[in-house]
């Protein structure tokens, strides 16, 4: 496979400024010429390894940054918006977009924002509260993958195997004897609208009791996450810079929650099982005693350097398709934008088929296909007295990377029938759609006298 090139000129140059460098210190300082970090600063030579390594150790260079993920989606996400109707008469190609992504991250970034932040925009600020689209932000400027908590999670998950026993069990002993905090299973009417409540002066961890054995596992580690990996979660809340308090607290709760993952699911230990298993979620969900909800996040979430997994994206929508979680992980799949869903998608069928794994062969009209996995969860807690609350969680990973699923065995991915989907009505150009319940943006409507097709709406075409 060829490497793909990046090409960081206005990253570089940031950084040498904020450095306050001429052109011939920094290079002296990278060990490269002046004429050819010049090139570098103008996109016109892409970045070697040494180089990205020597930014990394002597400006502390964040390689994350690279490829504009101040882009929401980044060069896919730019496109998508490009490809708006209102744009159709620009003529606005592939590479024309991604050279002004290259040449001009900021500017791009900035559009994205106000295409997002439109009336008529249709991006993430639309399905999402500013404070949660900070968020998702942060979270895709790392693709979902910390490497840091990682690493510290995996050292911490080998000391509690040496301790043996369960897992749930030593995470409560290490509490005990390293932190002086008991846990207690209360009933679910003491904490009828809780599933963890960490009582500092009574030293006692609560849970509720309608927690599954997985989901009571989860809340412990995520404690031990506030208390052993404080300082690698701050850093990283204190790096994100948000401007709300509440965008800090809910991107604290994520690594918290991340960290607990990670306890569980250990980085190395789990990605050699996704690969012996063919990524089988049911079989990884019983051999590390967690949550179907809980692998399909952390499936999201491997790309470390030199052992990365397949680039999952995982959604999960309720009845109504609202997606209260979206992870677009590595994938940059455009299945996670917004908040409205194909209808004709499989991860809607999911709630007809109670734990049944549904897998769907789909395509988008840009042509790329996705193969999905979406399979309905209840809610932690969720056994008890009234309305239970549902889920459907999809996860989902680029047809053309997908063979190595055993979901996806006996399938040509690239030429077998798939389901043909769009972003959502308004998204969506498609014509002759049954369950069209709206036209889409910027195509003008088209009567004909004694016509009634097969939809309600007929417009005008490309």
């Amino acid at each position: 496979m060829t490497e793909r090139r990046v090409f960081a000129g206005p990253a570089v140059r940031k950084v040498r400024r904020e450095a306050g460098m001429t052109q011939a210190a920094m290079a002296e300082a990278l060990a490269i010429s002046p004429s050819y970090l010049n090139l570098i600063e103008h996109s016109q030579r892409p970045l070697s390894a040494t180089v990205i390594v020597r930014l990394a150790e002597r400006f502390g260079f964040d390689a994350a940054s690279l490829g504009g993920e101040e882009v929401p989606g980044g060069l896919a996400g730019l496109r998508r918006r490009l490809a708006d109707p209102r744009f159709a008469d620009l003529g606005i190609g592939a590479e024309e977009v991604e050279e002004w992504l290259q040449s001009a991250p900021a500017t791009a970034a900035a559009f994205a924002r106000l295409f997002d932040a439109a009336p008529e925009g249709r991006g993430e600020a639309q399905a999402d509260a500013p404070e949660v689209a900070a968020v998702r932000r942060a979270i895709e400027t790392w693709r979902n993958h910390f490497a840091d908590l990682d690493a510290r999670a995996e050292e911490l998950a080998d000391e509690l195997r040496l301790a043996g026993g369960d897992l749930y069990g030593t995470i409560s002993e290490r509490l005990r004897t390293r932190h002086q905090l008991g846990i207690r299973i209360l009933p679910s009417d003491v904490m009828p609208d809780r599933l963890r409540w960490l009582d500092w002066h009574a030293r006692q961890l609560m849970l509720n009791e309608l927690l599954r054995p997985a989901s009571r596992t989860f809340q412990a580690a995520a404690t031990l996450a506030q208390i052993e990996a404080k300082d690698e979660i701050d850093a990283l809340v204190a790096g994100a810079e948000f401007a709300e308090p509440a965008s800090a607290r809910l991107f604290e709760r994520h690594l918290i929650h991340y960290f607990a993952a990670a306890l569980m699911m250990p980085y190395g230990r789990f990605l050699r099982a996704c690969d012996a298993t063919g990524y089988d979620l049911l079989l990884l969900q019983r051999r590390f005693g967690a949550g179907y909800e809980q692998v399909a996040h952390r499936l999201t979430t491997l790309q470390r350097v030199g052992a990365r997994g397949l680039p999952f994206f995982m959604l999960r929508i309720d009845r109504a398709g609202q997606g209260s979680k979206r992870y677009a992980g590595a994938s940059q799949s455009p299945l996670v934008d917004g908040e409205a869903r194909c209808p004709l998608w499989g991860v809607h069928e999911a709630f007809a088929r109670p734990g049944e794994v549904v897998a769907d062969l789909v395509e988008l009209e840009d042509g790329s296909r996705w193969f999905t996995q979406s399979r309905s969860v209840a809610a932690p807690g969720a056994t008890g007295s009234g309305t239970p609350a549902r889920f459907a969680v999809c996860v989902g990973v680029d047809a053309k990377v997908a063979a190595p699923l055993i979901a996806a065995r006996g399938i040509d991915l690239m030429r077998s029938p798939a389901t043909p989907i769009g972003l959502g009505c308004r998204r969506c150009t498609r014509t002759g759609c049954v369950q069209r319940s709206m036209p889409p943006l910027g195509r003008p409507l088209r009567f004909r006298e004694g016509e009634r097709g097969v939809s309600a709406f007929d417009f005008a075409g490309d």
